[in-house]
């Protein structure tokens, strides 16, 4: 393996809800699923079944042609959103490099705002509209045409977009830089400029999408209407798959030719997001907030816990003492937790998981952090 990932001395083998195994047979909590990506928990009955049933009918054909599944999951994405079309790929990063070019093509600008700590995605298109020199600095140069404002600052905003801005990019939630949620404000403000300056907005709800916050999307709760979103992480409970989905009142902007992905749609990945799609339930997206606000007031009382932030199970906790830390302690412990930053401890849980589990997690870091 080439050295991409500082990991953890663990292989894990086996995976059943909110529990992974290990190839020792020592079993963990797990309050990351795969940085939030198996929404569902492990091996979730009904994924799972339909991507068993595709695989016994259909792996893959080409995008020149129709698949049922691909179709299915359009159908549902846009009735979630209110009328859209989607594009799908592999991943987020494919995700947003499609965004990118859509909104060039559709506004014939070159301009992309997005915000100084930012996450969307590390190859070239995806790392330009990055907001954290230390993931940029050893590949430029990148993608031109990308600058930085501040989140939650209306001002700085108002100052980077300008009359070649093809599109404002924003993460509802910013995941990877720490767990900063945006202000309704400011979204309402991005909304406002992109109107007023002939710019497109564009949230990047990989990280925060698919019930991860407690609705479907996150900025169902935030008021604030996208020209497009792109989603992957938990969209098919950890088959990879990417989507970019435009607003039917949005510019079409793609036509044939402009882009493509070989394994895009692919049926058993679509089948399995399809699965998804229809699990996240009102019950569930319930539960979701329910445990989101159980999680959060109980990282609020623990000790080393400075200050807690997120939205639903999309959490932070900033700690007054390294993360990595904490991270390989709570392993000795039996749990898996994640980090956004030197000293911020990340959790994105699977939705499924129960109050049970919610306790004893917050027990166990009761334990670490004491």
């Amino acid at each position: 393996m080439l050295a991409t990932y500082a990991r953890h001395d663990v292989t894990f083998v086996r995976g059943e809800g909110s529990w992974l195994f290990d190839a020792d047979g020592v079993r963990y909590l797990d309050l990351l699923a795969g940085i939030a990506v198996v929404g569902l928990g492990h091996c979730h009955p009904a994924p799972l079944a339909a991507a068993e049933r595709q695989l016994h009918a259909l792996w893959h054909v080409s995008n020149l042609f129709w698949t049922e599944p691909m179709q299915q999951l359009a159908a549902r994405l846009s009735e979630r959103f209110g009328g859209a079309g989607a594009f799908f790929c592999n991943s987020g990063a494919e995700a947003v490099e499609a965004s990118i070019k859509w909104a060039r093509k559709a506004t014939g600008r070159p301009g992309l705002v997005a915000l100084e700590r930012s996450f969307h995605g590390r190859t070239l298109g995806a790392l330009a509209v990055t907001g954290q020199p230390a993931k940029r600095a050893a590949f430029e140069p990148l993608v031109p045409g990308a600058s930085f404002a501040r989140a939650n600052d209306v001002a700085s905003l108002a100052a980077a977009v300008g009359d070649d801005t093809a599109a404002i990019l924003l993460e509802p939630i910013q995941g990877e830089g720490g767990i900063h949620p945006l202000s309704p404000e400011f979204l309402e403000a991005a909304r406002s400029l992109a109107d007023e300056r002939g710019a497109l907005l564009v949230l990047d709800e990989i990280q925060s999408g698919t019930g991860r916050t407690g609705s479907f999307f996150a900025w169902e709760q935030l008021g604030v209407r996208p020209d497009a979103v792109t989603l992957a992480k938990g969209l098919a409970n950890g088959l990879p798959i990417g989507c970019l989905l435009v607003s039917d009142a949005a510019p079409a902007g793609l036509e044939p030719g402009d882009h493509g992905s070989t394994f895009g749609g692919n049926p058993v990945a679509c089948a399995a997001a399809c699965a998804v799609c229809d699990e996240l339930t009102p019950a569930l997206l319930e539960n979701v907030r329910e445990r989101g606000e159980q999680l959060a007031l109980g990282l609020a009382g623990l000790p080393a816990v400075t200050e807690v932030r997120g939205r639903g199970l999309l959490l932070a906790a900033e700690l007054d003492r390294p993360a990595a830390e904490v991270l390989e302690e709570a392993l000795r412990h039996g749990l898996v937790v994640g980090s956004a930053g030197e000293r911020v401890l990340r959790l994105t849980p699977p939705l499924t998981l129960t109050s049970d589990e919610a306790a004893q997690g917050l027990a166990l870091l009761g334990e670490i952090l004491a």
